[in-house]
C-alpha cells in the first residue's frame, strides 16, 4: 500500500503541462535576493514573499507541487492559515528540503559534501504529519581541472541513495538532485561527460541499495557549456545534449524528470527548455514525463517586480503566473 500511495504522488507531481515550484530558498540565499531588490531582509519579508507566490491566484494550474525551506513549512498566512494547508486545499503537494547544505570534502578540494542524514527519520515522520508527501536533497558537482573525482561523485551518490531510502520509508517521494554546477570554464563536451557520469552512478547506487524506482524524480542540470566558456551553447545543442545523457543514463521505471535552473537566466533557461521540448517532439516522447522546477529562473522577475512593497503585490503575482504559463508552454516546445 505504502508503494502505491508513492506512485500516486510521484504520477500527480509529474501531471502533464505542468511544473514544480522551488521556492526553498535557505535564509542566506533568500536574504541576498531580498537586499537585491531593496527589500528588508528578515523573517517577516521572507513570509510576505513566499506568501505572495502560494496565494497567486490560479497558480494550481501551473504548478503541481512547490519544494519548502524547514521555516516556510512550519509558517503561515495573514490570517493563520499554514502555508501547507494552504497549498493542500490547492491540490498542490507540499515538497520539503531536507538537505543542511553543502560543507568542503576533506582530502578532495574543490568538492563538497552534502550534509543532513543525521536525524532524517525523525525529521522525515514530522514532515509527513504535517502534509508533505515529497522531498528534496541537492548534491553538487563542481567541473575544473581533475575535477570531479570519482570518489566525490560515488560518497555523494551514496548519500543520495540513504536519504531516497529513508523518503520512502516514511512515506515521502524523493527528488534526488545532483547538481552539476554551471559555473566554470569547460565546455560543453566536458558537461556532457561530467553529467553522464553523474548519473550512470547514481542510478546504479539506487538500485544497489534498493531504492525503487519507481518512486523517484530526478532533478537534474541541462548539460550546457559553463558559464565563463568563451563559446557558449545555443539551445539545440542543450537540448541534444542533454537528452542525449537522459537516454544513456536514467532507466525508464524513473517517472519523471524536472530541471533546475542551476544559474542560468530566466531567458536562458526557459529558451533552453524550450528547445528541449520541441526536440522531445520530434523524437516521437520519450519513457518519462518531462518538467521544470526552477527557483531562480521563476522568482527573479517576480522579485524585481515586486521590490517588497505591498502595492506591487497583485503586479508580482501577475508576473509569476506569465513565467510559469511560458515554461508550461516551453515544456511542449511551443515557444
Amino acid at each position: 500500500m505504502l508503494s502505491e500511495e508513492l506512485y500516486k504522488t510521484a504520477a500527480l507531481l509529474m501531471s502533464p503541462g505542468k511544473g514544480i515550484l522551488a521556492a526553498d530558498q535557505s535564509v542566506t540565499t533568500m536574504d541576498k535576493q531580498l537586499s537585491a531588490v531593496g527589500a528588508t531582509p528578515d523573517a517577516d519579508t521572507r513570509r510576505k514573499y513566499r506568501q505572495l507566490l502560494f496565494t497567486a491566484p490560479g497558480i494550481e494550474k501551473y504548478v503541481t507541487g512547490i519544494i519548502l525551506y524547514d521555516a516556510t513549512i512550519r509558517n503561515q498566512t495573514d490570517d493563520g492559515t499554514a502555508f501547507v494547508d494552504y497549498l493542500i486545499a490547492k491540490g498542490i503537494i507540499p515538497i520539503i528540503k531536507v538537505d543542511k547544505s553543502t560543507k568542503p570534502f576533506e582530502g578532495f578540494d574543490g568538492e563538497v559534501v552534502t550534509e543532513g542524514l543525521d536525524g532524517l527519520k525523525e525529521r522525515l515522520e514530522e514532515y509527513f504529519k504535517m502534509g508533505a508527501r515529497a522531498a528534496k536533497w541537492r548534491a553538487v558537482v563542481n567541473i575544473g581541472e581533475n575535477l570531479p573525482t570519482i570518489e566525490s561523485i560515488k560518497f555523494n551518490c551514496l548519500l543520495l541513495a540513504r536519504y531516497a531510502r529513508l523518503c520512502q520509508e516514511a512515506g515521502i517521494v524523493p527528488i534526488v538532485e545532483p547538481e552539476v554546477i554551471y559555473a566554470g570554464t569547460h565546455n560543453l563536451a566536458k558537461a556532457e561527460e561530467v553529467t553522464s557520469l553523474v548519473l550512470r552512478t547514481l542510478f546504479a547506487v539506487l538500485i544497489q541499495y534498493r531504492v525503487d524506482l519507481k518512486a523517484v524524480i530526478l532533478k537534474t542540470s541541462m548539460v550546457l557549456a559553463g558559464n565563463k566558456n568563451e563559446k557558449q551553447s545555443s539551445p539545440e545543442e542543450v537540448a541534444e545534449a542533454t537528452l542525449r545523457v537522459l537516454e544513456g543514463a536514467v532507466p525508464s521505471e524513473v517517472p519523471g524528470i524536472v530541471f533546475l535552473s542551476g544559474g542560468q537566466t530566466p531567458e536562458q533557461v526557459t529558451s533552453n527548455f524550450n528547445a528541449i521540448g520541441k526536440l522531445e517532439k520530434e523524437n516521437g516522447g520519450l519513457p518519462w514525463q518531462l518538467a521544470f522546477s526552477f527557483s531562480r529562473g521563476i522568482e527573479q522577475p517576480v522579485q524585481e517586480a515586486w521590490k517588497g512593497k505591498e502595492e506591487n503585490v497583485s503586479t508580482a503575482q501577475k508576473v509569476l503566473l506569465e513565467v510559469l504559463e511560458r515554461n508550461c508552454k516551453a515544456d511542449e516546445g511551443q515557444l
